[in-house]
């Protein structure tokens, strides 16, 4: 059952990516998907970052992620309008692909909500 699970997060993976790269482009991967997601949710569009801040800017992707599983609850926003979210409840240990599956689901049902009218 886990495989056909795996094989569905695949193709529906490989759905997204294709739609994501016809909208921006160069979209290689789930760390550029996480960076937009972080984008969407800091709400301030898109604009130049630096190396720090493209890091926070994929933290904030990851956090709303992990949060529909309940690892992570939004605190709030700070003065300067960056959202901020509190770990709840520890990950399990994932290998990387374990990793990388568990955010690829998490992307493609932030985006199907996304479609939703």
């Amino acid at each position: 059952m886990k495989e056909i699970e795996d094989i569905e997060t695949t193709i529906k993976w490989s759905s997204l990516l294709e739609k994501l790269k016809t909208t921006f482009g160069d979209i290689e991967d789930v760390k550029d998907v996480v960076f937009l997601v972080g984008v969407q949710e800091l709400g301030k569009g898109y604009q130049e970052f630096n190396k720090d801040q493209k890091i926070d800017v994929m933290h904030i992707g990851i956090c709303h992620l992990l949060s529909r599983y309940g690892y992570y609850n939004f605190e709030g926003i700070d003065k300067e309008g960056w959202p901020h979210w509190k770990l709840v409840t520890p990950l399990p240990f994932l290998n990387e692909k374990e990793k990388e599956l568990l955010l690829k689901k998490s992307l493609i049902e932030y985006f199907d909500e996304k479609e939703e009218p």
